[in-house]
């Protein structure tokens, strides 16, 4: 039995695979595959996981994939099994001592058996539930567990194999395309660890822990041993500033994170004794306007203004018998190659984009014109759904164009409906400094008929820039003329909860979101110089696209971002090349004039309708042109733009860049996070996720 990472596929990590190919062919292969046994009269295995690893395995993998490795069964390690004693099973699960929950009074106690203690139980005695065992834990295991399974004796001939995966995080978005990221599953993160009571609590220290090990077991899958950088406590720069538990996670969370890595060096085949990427720690006080204000792209507009859930979009369809509808689930993923072109483009701009691609799709298909001919007019789209019943050749270009159409006009309508334009106008005028407490108050009094959400993230931008606004009782004189309810109110509160250091400003800090009072201006974002069309609403960007840039560069504040290990020597002593110094910056895009601002979309070429399919052709190429890896890490959860802005400086930098966070939120999560920051007692139902 061996207790190390397996490197038994090594040969299938090729140095351009994708970020969820490498942890789908550790699934399939280092784990699901190993466990063939030639010998064996049965095919077919069991595979066993808890809660945490099915959402590791269904962020990678597919039940086709899975079945075709040999599983005919998936069950929960936590409930009660039917036993197959002529079957060989997979134990793919967490190495936890206990699993604990939270009474309604606030005390800890055990809720659930241990992971270790459930399988001990599956296969002791005289009949086990199983033939034999493959055990794969999905991060390292402490020894004692391991001393316990060895302890029983009636265990330990059963058990075919016992191995460390490090596996524990869940890959997000498309990974087709060099856009990567995943998340470490901690969607109470801003209330655990910067919340009102956060200071000196379990959850505190428990939160950073699983982090720093999902993290960390992303380095190990990888093979790679980063320069770990993190945003320091102001207190750094500012003797005078107290320093906080709040102010310090980044720092913690380095720290425990360098003491998994540092461990790997010994223990896993392969691991890198040098430094061979960048890692960049920081939190969601480096920028808390990224997740209230209003993007613009196709990918957020989705997800802000639609009832999504995840990456999933229900909608109605013609039935098959013709005479009703009915509701069809669709995933708007990387199997879509629309989806792939369109996600990061300006709404107006996908939406224009869309039409030329319906009207070229019918003007060189004959069997559309036809049918336009004789109708004398042009095609709906359920005109075009039922036309192509009888051509199953076009059914599927049909079908992902309408679904888009379809889209991109419910959110129109509902940008129109509600003024959205306009407040969008106001938000980023807010930031760059073009309005204030003037222009939010005019807004206010004059349209009183806006949604209580989007007047609800006004207000926050507000307090974010003006947060001496929010002293006394102004307040709530702002609330009451916005027409906010008290609850509301703590969203707005909380916000303070998320900057460091009681909210004192650091001086020359790079990460602080107060400026001097005496400015008149109170922007915090300074105009960028665009590299290509630009157009209104698409001013705002996150301030991670800063910090990537600085970073690439070299330039990132030393003060303000140290690193954990030195970058000027190697682990052996010896003079290092900076990482950012062998790759030469691609050439700077000829630059386009931007059009004036009136104008809030841009115009497209046409194309014929299927050319979105080469994105897909043309992925895999493009990311092997891709430079040594780049993570940051944002605690708190991460936003839509900020993974846009991952996509663009990946491609600009030749750079690929990882994101990483303790969750993906969208505005509307994000308030509901806030506003559960200072309650005691909120399911994780009540997050809407």
């Amino acid at each position: 039995m061996s207790m190390s990472d397996s490197d038994s596929s090594s040969s299938h990590f090729g140095d351009h695979k994708t970020f969820r190919q490498i942890g789908r062919d550790r699934l399939l292969y280092e784990m699901l595959r190993s466990t063939k046994v030639k010998d064996s009269k049965s095919k077919w295995k069991v595979l066993i996981m808890d809660k945490i690893t099915v959402k590791v395995m269904s962020y990678s993998c597919k039940m086709a994939d899975i079945t075709e490795e040999g599983v005919s069964l998936v069950e929960d390690l936590d409930k009660r099994r039917q036993p197959l004693p002529s079957m060989d099973a997979i134990y793919f699960m967490q190495p936890t001592r206990e699993k604990i929950c939270q009474t309604l009074i606030g005390a800890i106690s055990k809720c659930e058996l241990s992971s270790v203690v459930r399988f001990l139980a599956d296969m002791s005695g005289r009949s086990p539930l199983y033939k034999k065992a493959f055990v794969f834990f999905s991060s390292p295991v402490n020894k004692d567990l391991v001393a316990l399974i060895k302890r029983d004796s009636s265990v330990l001939p059963r058990i075919g194999a016992l191995s460390e995966t490090n596996l524990e995080y869940f890959a997000i978005d498309s990974q087709i395309l060099y856009f990567l990221g995943f998340v470490t599953d901690h969607e109470r993160a801003l209330e655990e660890l910067f919340g009102e009571n956060a200071e000196g609590s379990h959850k505190y220290n428990a939160c950073l822990n699983t982090m720093a090990i999902r993290i960390s077991t992303v380095l190990a899958s990888l093979r790679e041993f980063p320069y770990l950088r993190y945003r320091a406590a102001k207190s750094c720069s500012d003797v005078s500033t107290l320093t906080t538990l709040r102010d310090l996670v980044p720092t913690k969370l380095a720290a425990l994170i360098w003491n998994c890595i540092a461990k790997y060096k010994s223990t896993i085949p392969d691991f890198p004794q040098k430094e061979t990427c960048e890692f960049l720690i920081v939190d969601r006080s480096i920028d808390q306007i990224a997740p209230i204000i209003h993007e613009w792209t196709y990918d957020a507009m989705c997800h802000d203004l639609l009832n999504m859930e995840g990456n999933k979009y229900t909608h109605q369809v013609p039935s098959k018998m013709g005479s009703t509808t009915e509701k069809k689930e669709v995933l708007l993923e990387d199997h879509d190659p629309i989806w792939l072109e369109l996600r990061d483009s300006h709404i107006a701009d996908a939406s224009e984009r869309l039409h030329e691609k319906m009207t070229n799709f019918i003007s060189k298909n004959k069997a559309a014109q036809i049918h336009s001919s004789r109708d004398g007019g042009e095609l709906s789209t359920r005109d075009l759904q039922k036309m192509v019943q009888a051509l199953p050749q076009y059914s599927e270009q049909i079908d992902k164009l309408s679904l888009h159409v379809e889209i991109a006009g419910k959110i129109n309508k509902i940008i129109r409906e509600q003024g959205l334009r306009e407040i969008g106008q106001l938000e980023q005028d807010l930031v760059f400094g073009d309005a204030g407490t003037k222009e939010l108050i005019q807004f206010l009094r004059t349209k009183q008929d806006a949604s209580r959400e989007s007047k609800l993230r006004l207000m926050m931008i507000y307090a974010s820039i003006n947060p001496e606004k929010f002293e006394g009782d102004r307040a709530s004189k702002l609330m009451q003329l916005a027409q906010l309810s008290s609850d509301d109110m703590i969203a707005v509160n909380n916000m303070r909860y998320l900057g460091t250091s009681d909210n004192k400003k650091a001086s020359g800090s790079t990460f602080s979101l107060k400026f001097d009072m005496s400015k008149k201006k109170h922007g915090i974002r300074k105009e960028r110089k665009s590299e290509e069309e630009t157009w209104q609403l698409s001013r705002f960007y996150p301030l991670i696209e800063e910090l990537i840039e600085k970073l690439s560069k070299g330039e990132l504040s030393k003060d303000d971002y140290p690193c954990l290990n030195d970058p000027c020597a190697t682990v052996d002593g010896t003079s290092r090349v900076s990482v950012r110094t062998t790759h030469s910056m691609p050439a700077p895009a000829q630059s386009v004039r931007s059009r004036p601002t009136p104008t809030w979309a841009r115009p497209r070429s046409s194309d014929d309708g299927y050319s979105s399919d080469s994105v897909l052709r043309h992925a895999s190429s493009d990311f092997k042109r891709m430079g040594q890896r780049m993570f940051i890490f944002i605690i708190g959860g991460a936003t839509r733009s900020e993974l846009r802005v991952v996509h663009k400086l990946t491609s600009k930098l030749k750079r690929e860049i990882i994101l990483g966070s303790s969750s993906l939120d969208d505005p509307p999560q994000f308030i509901t996070k806030l506003k559960l920051m200072s309650a005691q007692e909120i399911s994780l139902d009540e997050l809407q996720i």
